[in-house]
């Protein structure tokens, strides 16, 4: 490919991501809209993400803090932070490779950013994060965190999270447009590395093996998450992993994306 094409392409798709961000108000009407209509006609409304996220933790927590031998007041709020953390994150990556197939009528109806259905499902996810956040805060008050200045850290890691997410939601999206199968790929794989990554377990429990751990992406994507959640700082590391993978991600997403974006309302 020419470095003409490369040039054309990568303006495709910096045109196309800013449009999509510039309608702010719709797509944030949008993710709220989807919430709501997932729970209409209920009594807790949006409220039974908290519910079912209390219940989870209510119960996995006493039992696994046994299993581990871990005090439970340790225990209890690393488990909350890291599945809150990893809650936002598969959900979201296996919502946003249907995030374009979903809306097929609309796209092929009138002429939208597409990236702006990408900033929709992020927005949606981090509104039911919101939700989930107050069972971490009732943790937080039962077990005695009390909020620092590292936990002010949070704000830039999820500044760096919708980030990585923007660019990962627009591969995807892409990927699933093209091939339907992305969608249970993304869920199978899920599930497998939920168990490989520390959520119920410390990767401390891995003594010198602890570079499995590291060599994990998505342990580095929680632990950006966790750490400030309980007020200690992400390490280096996890910094650098999060800032690379932005990065390359989005150099490689601007000639990927910018490349396909006419062929994507054909394929839905």
């Amino acid at each position: 490919m020419t470095t003409v094409s490369v040039a054309k392409a990568v303006a495709r798709a910096r045109g196309d991501i800013v449009e999509g961000f510039s309608r702010w108000r719709l797509w944030g009407l949008l993710g709220w809209k989807d919430i709501r209509q997932r729970y209409r006609r209920t009594v807790l409304g949006p409220f039974w993400l908290t519910a079912n996220m209390a219940i989870f933790i209510g119960a996995i927590g006493f039992l696994y803090s046994r299993i581990f031998d871990s005090e439970l007041a340790v225990y209890v709020p690393f488990l909350t932070s890291g599945f809150i953390a990893w809650t936002l994150i598969v959900n979201f990556l296996i919502d946003a490779s249907k995030s374009l197939v979903l809306a097929e009528h609309v796209i092929k109806l009138r002429r939208l950013p597409l990236s702006l259905f990408v900033y929709r499902t992020i927005w949606r996810h981090l509104l039911i994060m919101a939700h989930n956040l107050i069972v971490f805060v009732v943790v937080a008050v039962v077990f005695g965190i009390v909020p620092n200045l590292a936990t002010l850290l949070i704000v830039p890691a999820l500044l760096l999270s919708v980030i990585n997410a923007a660019w990962i939601g627009l591969v995807l999206a892409t990927l699933s447009a093209r091939f339907r199968d992305v969608e249970q790929f993304v869920g199978a794989v899920m599930q497998i590395l939920f168990f490989v990554t520390p959520i119920f377990w410390k990767p401390d429990l891995l003594g010198d093996r602890i570079v499995f751990a590291n060599i994990n992406p998505l342990y580095h994507f929680v632990e950006l998450i966790r750490a400030p959640l309980l007020g200690t700082s992400p390490e280096l590391l996890t910094w650098t992993v999060a800032i690379g993978t932005a990065l390359v991600g989005w150099m490689a997403t601007l000639w990927f994306y910018g490349r396909l974006r006419p062929a994507i309302p054909y394929w839905l």
